[in-house]
C-alpha cells in the first residue's frame, strides 16, 4: 500500500482531537470540505471507517482510535522538532541563565534594560546545566561561568570571579570571633570534592596558612555550599558575586578582606545564528556595559 500523505494524517489527527470538522478545518486553515476529503480519502487508502459521523461532530471508531494512537506521539515529536525552525522574532530574545546568575546579579539589574528596551521580550530560562544550542533552538544565548572556550560558540568575558571565606555570624560567634588566616584550617572547612578543593589549596597558598587534615564536608553545588555556610555548618570559599546578597542581608560574613580570582569568570556565550539577533545585540551592548561597572566596583573594593 503506498504511503497516505502526511497532511491526511495530520488532519484526521485534528478532526479526532476536535471532535468536529469544522474546528478542526479552522485549525489547519482549511474548508470543511478539503478537511472532509482529506479524511474520506484516508479512510478509502486504508479501507476502514475511521470515524461515526452525526450531527454534533465525529467521533472515533475503535479503528480510528487504534490509528490516533499509533500515529499522535509521531505527530507530535514532528511538531516539537520544526517549532525551533519556526520564524524568528528580533523582539523577542531567549537566554539560559544559571539560577544563581540570575537571583544574585541578572535580574536585579533587568528592569534597566527592559525600560531602556520597552520593544524586547526577554524569556528567562533558568537552568544550571550547560545548554545544547543545537537541540534547544529557541535558545538565543546563554549566561555561564567557565573558562570561556565552549566549541562551536563566541563567548564574551564579562567579569572574573572572586572568591574569600565566608561564614555565618552564628559561627563566628560561637567560635569566637573572625580567625587569623593561619588559623583558618583550625575551623569547620566546607570542600567542593569535584575541583579537588584546588581553590582551598590555592587560597592557603597565597594567604598563608596550611590545609586541613580533613574538610568537615563536601558539596558538589555552589548553592548548597551557601547555604551549609549561612546554616552554621562551616566556611566556605565563596563566590563574590553569589554571596554578596547573603552577606548584605548579614546570614553571611566575610572572615577576611582578601580575595582570590578563581580560574573561572562569567561569559555571553550564543551561536553563530545568533550573531545577528537585533534584540541580542542590543542586550549585549546593554550587557557589557553593566558587567564593567560591576568589575570596576569590585577592582575598587579590593
Amino acid at each position: 500500500m503506498a504511503r497516505p500523505p502526511l497532511h491526511a494524517l495530520l488532519g484526521f489527527a485534528a478532526a479526532a482531537r476536535a471532535g468536529n470538522l469544522t474546528r478542526a478545518a479552522e485549525s489547519m486553515h482549511l474548508t470543511v470540505s478539503a478537511l472532509s476529503h482529506q479524511v474520506r480519502g484516508l479512510e478509502e487508502r486504508l479501507g476502514r471507517r475511521l470515524f461515526e459521523r452525526s450531527s454534533r461532530g465525529v467521533k472515533l471508531t475503535a479503528d480510528g482510535q487504534h490509528l490516533m494512537s499509533r500515529v499522535a506521539p509521531h505527530l507530535d515529536a514532528l511538531e516539537q522538532a520544526l517549532r525551533p525552525y519556526g520564524p524568528r522574532h528580533d523582539d523577542v530574545l531567549t537566554l539560559s541563565v544559571t539560577p544563581s546568575m540570575a537571583s544574585a546579579w541578572l535580574v536585579p539589574r533587568l528592569g534597566g534594560f527592559l525600560a531602556a528596551h520597552p520593544q524586547v521580550q526577554i524569556n528567562l530560562q533558568s537552568t544550571a546545566t550547560a545548554i545544547d544550542f543545537e537541540r534547544e533552538r529557541e535558545v538565543d544565548a546563554a549566561l555561564r561561568i567557565g573558562r570561556g572556550h565552549w566549541p562551536g560558540l563566541a563567548s564574551e568575558h564579562l567579569f572574573d570571579e572572586w572568591v574569600a571565606p565566608v561564614a555565618s555570624p552564628e559561627l563566628v560567634a560561637r567560635l569566637g570571633g573572625p580567625p587569623k588566616m593561619a588559623e583558618l584550617h583550625t575551623w569547620p572547612l566546607l570542600g567542593e570534592p569535584d575541583d579537588g578543593n584546588e581553590q582551598w589549596l590555592a587560597w592557603f597558598a597565597a594567604h598563608g596558612g596550611e590545609p586541613p587534615a580533613r574538610y568537615a564536608a563536601n558539596f558538589d553545588d555552589t548553592e548548597a555550599l551557601l547555604r551549609a555556610a549561612a546554616s552554621g555548618v562551616g566556611v566556605t570559599l565563596g563566590r563574590l558575586t553569589r554571596a554578596r546578597l547573603l552577606i548584605e542581608s548579614g546570614q553571611l560574613v566575610r572572615l577576611s578582606e582578601a580575595r582570590l580570582r578563581t580560574h573561572y569568570a562569567h561569559y555571553l556565550a550564543y551561536p553563530q545564528r545568533s550573531a545577528d539577533h537585533a534584540g541580542l545585540q542590543a542586550f549585549r551592548d546593554w550587557l557589557l556595559a553593566e558587567a564593567q561597572a560591576y568589575a570596576a566596583t569590585l577592582e575598587a573594593n579590593a
